[in-house]
């Protein structure tokens, strides 16, 4: 063996490291090329059979001196990361991607317009159950200067013996309150087929947790002409949210709300865990407003007011949460809704904090 130097070896690795980069490199490009044809042509991206071809036919020509497992879990790497490009070069043409569109949208809800930089509220009972319960809650978001009121008239309930809501009627009521106070109403749509009747009655149309991924509900909602605030699936990672909300968009409607209103974890303390993270993330990723539902994801009236803090620091574009005259008789969710008094100390207290102030 001829004799070299540690140096002149180490010399003869940075080369050929340098020359399997360029390969990379070009392996990439070529495989960013099929990608595109693959997408053009509606074929799936990944193809067991071909990887399986590729890794016999690397082995057929391996000599030596890596084991040929080793060598195939190194091209099965290469492999894998080919495939990833070619999925980020699908991503990069969501309707709902800041690459596809840099400037912020903004959703404008009779004059509320939503990712403006301004922080928005939407508060309002769990529940609609009662003309006289929902237009005292209406009063007191008047007195706060807030114009935007949820209520549930349709409620998908983890029990099926859960009080499910008024329906209509409860739309009806919510209207009502809203003509009488010149508000408006976000209220969730729990089919298809109610969708067009909920055109006559709210001016936001709410997609809950449950629903995120109701694919044929998603497309009907953007399918019409209004705004629709889509709430974050109970164990939905970001992506899997950030698609829904094309489904909407691919539709024809990109008047889209995204609600961060916890994830389901194995942490017990609250109801679910905030992912507080997840703002920046959408508002790097998506150009749409995105909000945070304080009551949901904590499930606990003493931690509304931090976390609500917290979002509106991270960059919110709105705090939603829950307020009810009487909670301790509500019918549904009674532990975690504030009652009037509650609310106006929590919206004092938002209102003063230096988070708030920054916005």
């Amino acid at each position: 063996m001829e004799n070299k130097t540690l140096e002149t070896l180490r010399k003869q690795i940075d080369e050929v490291n340098l020359q399997i980069l360029a390969l990379l490199n070009e392996r990439g490009k070529i495989a960013q090329q099929i990608g595109q044809l693959k997408e053009m042509q509606g074929v799936k991206r990944f193809d067991p059979v071909r990887e399986r071809e590729s890794l016999d036919l690397i082995a057929e020509h391996h000599e030596g001196p890596f084991e040929t497992s080793t060598i195939q879990h190194i091209f099965k790497e290469i492999f894998k990361a080919s495939l990833e490009l070619q999925e980020d070069d699908h991503r990069k043409a969501l309707l709902v991607s800041r690459k596809k569109k840099p400037e912020d949208t903004i959703v404008d809800i009779k004059g509320e317009k939503v990712g403006d930089g301004n922080v928005h509220y939407v508060m309002g009972p769990c529940a609609v159950e009662s003309y006289e319960q929902v237009k005292q809650v209406g009063l007191a978001l008047k007195e706060q200067g807030i114009k935007l009121m949820r209520g549930g008239a349709f409620k998908p309930r983890t029990s099926p013996y859960d009080f499910q809501g008024l329906g209509v009627e409860g739309l009806q009521i919510l209207r009502q309150v809203a003509d009488e106070l010149d508000l408006a109403i976000i209220s969730e749509i729990v089919t298809p087929q109610d969708i067009e009747t909920a055109l006559d009655y709210v001016d936001v149309i709410q997609i809950g947790a449950r629903n995120m991924q109701n694919f044929e509900l998603l497309k009907a909602a953007g399918s019409v002409n209004r705004p629709i605030l889509l709430k974050r699936g109970l164990a939905a990672t970001i992506e899997e949210f950030i698609n829904a909300a094309e489904y909407i968009m691919s539709r024809g409607n990109s008047n889209i709300i995204l609600c961060e209103r916890g994830i389901r974890t194995y942490e017990r303390a609250t109801r679910n865990t905030l992912d507080i993270s997840a703002v920046p993330i959408l508002k790097k990723e998506t150009h749409l407003p995105v909000m945070v539902d304080v009551t949901h994801s904590t499930g606990r009236k003493d931690l509304l007011l931090p976390c609500a803090k917290a979002a509106i620091a991270i960059g919110a574009d709105g705090v939603m949460a829950e307020v009810h005259p009487d909670p301790a008789v509500a019918l549904s969710d009674s532990a975690q809704q504030m009652n009037i008094p509650q609310f106006h100390e929590f919206m004092s207290a938002l209102k003063g904090s230096p988070a708030h102030s920054l916005r």
